[in-house]
């Protein structure tokens, strides 16, 4: 159930129709099912068929905030011939399995339970011969839930490494890209760990479906290099701040003194397959549609939307009063969606996150617009390391706040949204969806 901070009762269920409809598209338990068939002599996964007799073994491993869910369909759908599996998720995030353990683990930030969880999925997969499938189910949240870090690296110092980058203003793209280069498992290299037949489950909550960033490609090629990862953590600032071990580790890539990932022409590749079954525009697709079917105009703005959240509100916000005074670009009543993965640059020491900040942002530029709300909506459930999805403001959201003694402006200096929109009772609230595809961003203008 969707809980939305909206005073208006139609406005709300309306709100909450738009945004289920979107999880529903994205459930990665019915994508799974969807795609998963099996037969007397094939398994069958999306347009991948695999001849049962060749394999002596099935095993599953995976990660991320959607895997738990996806583990459950893939038991459903294969059954006992599963041998065994071990998936890693996010705290509160697991789900009832009979032959797949589930494992919790720290994110955004790795911890111990995610590196035990990573220590005993690779001694898995080092088990496996050339004559047994490993099925990989990978969704968003893996980067963090499968730390195995290169030889000479920490934990605390990929911990280190990840809040800086996090803090930063780096893309997802960038901060993997680091990443593969301190890990023994992304960027391919688990693929590269045994010899297997691979095929990779994977829901993506990465813009343009790149799937060596999708988890940080741990069965992808990885184009990228210690040069890039390098430059990366210069062009952000944090090339004083990340430990002197990950420094090193960079330096020593960059002189061909430690192993590169492997790339897209590496042979083993050709025993791999990775398969998507589902990504953000299939969520702003369906939201669009059920936007249709309750009487609105609808244009979908973009599902690649990035750049810092604070910017992009004032976009959704000029548009907002682009309709209230010209009908344009649609009239009203209207839903304007995009999905995507805005970045924020922490400056302050608040807490929020994204999908929270971006609607802090909006509420100033549309003070005083009569029946006009924008919406963040991070599509996991947790928008940033808070329990909420995101939140919703409207015309009025800056003169209750002002009464309720709450400054804005201090608010979004310190990236402080989370206590001020708690104060408001204007968060959008699911708990953990089990699903993982970016975020959902609306205005609606009834």
């Amino acid at each position: 159930m969707i809980k939305i901070g909206v005073s208006q009762p139609r406005t709300r269920a309306l709100l909450a129709r738009l945004l289920q409809a979107g999880l529903h598209a994205v459930d990665p338990y019915e994508a799974v099912r969807r795609q998963v068939r099996i037969g007397r002599k094939h398994l069958t996964i999306g347009s991948h068929q695999y001849l049962l007799d060749q394999f002596k073994r099935i095993v599953v491993i995976g990660a991320g905030k959607a895997s738990a869910r996806m583990a459950q369909a893939l038991e459903r759908q294969v059954g006992p011939r599963i041998d065994e599996g071990l998936v890693v998720v996010k705290y509160g995030h697991g789900a009832p399995t009979t032959t797949i353990r589930i494992v919790e683990a720290g994110h955004p930030i790795p911890d111990g339970a995610g590196l035990e969880a990573s220590r005993q999925v690779m001694a898995l997969v080092k088990t496996l011969t050339a004559d047994d499938l490993l099925i990989v189910l990978l969704s968003g949240g893996a980067s963090s839930l499968l730390p195995a870090p290169a030889s000479g690296i920490t934990l605390q110092d990929k911990q280190q490494t990840t809040k800086s980058l996090l803090r930063s203003g780096a893309t997802i793209h960038e901060i993997n890209a680091v990443r593969k280069h301190l890990s023994s498992v992304k960027g391919g290299q688990l693929a590269a760990a045994t010899p297997a037949r691979v095929v990779s489950v994977i829901l993506s909550d990465v813009i343009g479906n790149d799937l060596g960033t999708i988890g940080s490609g741990p069965t992808a090629p990885d184009a990228t290099t210690f040069r890039e990862a390098w430059e990366i953590v210069e062009r952000y600032g944090v090339a004083r701040t990340i430990p002197a071990s990950v420094r090193n580790r960079l330096k020593m890539g960059m002189k061909h003194r430690a192993g590169e990932t492997p790339k897209p022409r590496a042979a083993l590749f050709r025993r791999v397959d990775n398969i998507l079954i589902g990504d953000n525009q299939a969520a702003v697709d369906a939201v669009a549609r059920a936007a249709t079917q309750q009487g609105l105009r609808t244009l979908v703005l973009s599902t690649t939307l990035t750049g810092e959240a604070r910017e992009l509100a004032k976009m959704f916000g000029a548009m907002a009063r682009e309709i209230a005074e010209h009908g344009r670009p649609i009239p009203r009543p209207c839903c304007i969606i995009a999905g995507g993965e805005p970045t924020v640059t922490i400056r302050g020491e608040g807490t929020g996150g994204r999908a929270q900040e971006f609607a802090l942002a909006a509420a100033p530029e549309i003070a005083g617009l009569a029946n006009m709300w924008v919406a963040g909506f991070g599509t996991d459930g947790t928008d940033g390391p808070t329990s909420v999805a995101g939140a919703v403001v409207d015309g009025q959201t800056v003169v209750r706040a002002r009464r309720k003694g709450l400054d804005l402006s201090h608010a979004l200096h310190d990236n402080d949204a989370y206590p001020f929109f708690e104060k408001l009772h204007s968060h959008i609230v699911t708990g953990p969806t089990g699903t993982n595809v970016n975020d959902l961003y609306l205005l609606l203008a009834l």
